[in-house]
């Protein structure tokens, strides 16, 4: 009998991606595809998700690697939150992680929630979940994640502990806390440890994509710690930057640490000697996408190998792709400062790719004032990874060993996480 095969898949930003391992995490089949609507600022289409990963597993059928897929697991953007009706269809475009126009929900949390938790601020799922619940009376509101594996065949009543964490599930005491309840809310999720299977995959999907009818669905991740996981940091002290569409970092603590005041959280890790240990960190709005609004592809590439590391430009930027940030600065109504603008793009760029190294060694200095260890050493997840030029100015400016990250895209964690806890 074949060895069993994992499927893991990353719903993100800008597209889906999914990848296939065996239970040596050795790759056998890799797909991505962006999706043809990227929305609006703040909010996508949810059917936008579904009908790109419907094309991606369309595609990975034609890899005939389907009948041996014991389970499927998933990764999505933490804090992204679609209201939905009693068929699980969306009433509306979803809130993304980084809309933050649910002040007024924030305010209302902020009066009832600890100061440890994560639910605080206009960017937490709690608060869009607020926000949504309020536009369409009797809706029912889930994460990103969530929405997808129920669409897969997940029953409903189920989440995990990464994507509720901003919804406010404690997670000290593996539990939904009291207050929660004076905010109306009566119809939370069972949480599970992410990588548990929960369902079977729905059988005509099954039949549709040629996967093994038997194919477990297990609880999702975010996208950061997936690509943490993916990464191979399993030290104290170890960190992973991932530079997609934004910035995330993110360190290996023996304590949590939360400081909502400053963006800052703590997931459980899934950890084989079963000794506590944390992934703390934030993620800021900067990243990726903001070099997006200004450069394509190849313009970036051109103007990287024009990047002088070791001649800084002297511009103090904040990239940011629009007003708000939420961490290290947690502000949602901090602006961009990308002026002034030199004539020479390359200039422009490097003083881009700077500013973004500035943030990064800021963040990483505030969780070690937070409690958190200092990285000892770093790895590099997303698209950013490849930027030699980009990876010697974060060098320099944080001063910490940079190493090789074991795979750089949050769908190959998904899967690790998959095939770890499957039977």
């Amino acid at each position: 009998m074949s060895s069993p095969l994992y499927l893991g898949i990353d719903i993100g930003t800008s597209g889906v991606r999914a990848v296939v391992v065996n239970a040596d995490g050795d790759i056998r089949a890799w797909r991505r595809q962006d999706y043809l609507d990227p929305g609006r600022p703040g909010e996508q289409d949810a059917e936008s998700w579904w009908d790109t990963l419907c094309a991606v597993l369309d595609s990975l059928a034609d890899e005939n690697l389907g009948k041996h897929i014991a389970a499927l697991g998933l990764d999505a953007t933490s804090g992204t939150v679609v209201a939905i009706d009693h068929n699980g269809d969306p009433l509306a475009p979803a809130l993304m992680y980084n809309d933050a126009r649910a002040k007024a929900e924030a305010e209302r949390i902020a009066r009832l929630a600890p100061r440890e938790s994560a639910a605080h601020g206009a960017g937490s799922g709690l608060a869009k979940a607020l926000t949504l619940r309020a536009r369409h009376p009797g809706a029912e509101c889930v994460s990103q994640a969530d929405w997808i594996l129920r669409r897969l065949g997940m029953p409903a009543g189920h989440s995990d502990q990464h994507n509720m964490l901003k919804w406010g599930w404690d997670p000290l005491t593996g539990s939904w806390p009291a207050w929660l309840s004076e905010l109306g809310l009566d119809d939370l999720p069972t949480v599970h440890v992410p990588g548990t299977p929960l369902g079977r995959l729905d059988a005509e999907l099954a039949r549709r994509f040629r996967i093994n009818p038997d194919c477990r669905l297990c609880a999702a991740t975010t996208d950061s710690n997936a690509a943490f996981v993916a990464s191979g940091a399993s030290r104290i002290g170890e960190a992973v930057t991932s530079l997609g569409s934004t910035l995330v970092t993110k360190v290996l603590s023996a304590t949590p640490v939360f400081a909502p005041e400053f963006g800052v959280y703590s997931h459980p890790f899934p950890n084989p000697d079963g000794t506590p240990i944390w992934v703390v960190g934030g993620g800021s709005n900067s990243g990726g996408a903001v070099l997006k609004q200004h450069f394509c592809n190849g313009e970036m590439q051109e103007l990287s190998a024009r990047v002088e590391p070791d001649r800084p430009t002297g511009l103090d930027y904040y990239p940011l792709p629009g007003i708000g940030e939420r961490f290290p600065v947690n502000d949602p109504d901090l602006a961009p400062r990308l002026t002034p603008r030199p004539a020479d793009d390359a200039v422009f760029f490097q003083a881009m790719l700077e500013g973004m190294a500035r943030i990064e060694q800021h963040a990483y200095r505030l969780l070690a004032e937070l409690g958190a260890p200092y990285p000892t050493s770093l790895r590099t997840a997303g698209g950013g990874a490849h930027n030699a030029a980009w990876s010697e100015i974060r060098h320099r400016m944080l001063g910490v060993k940079m190493l090789p990250a074991t795979q750089e895209e949050a769908a190959y964690g998904a899967a690790l996480l998959t095939g770890s806890r499957s039977p």
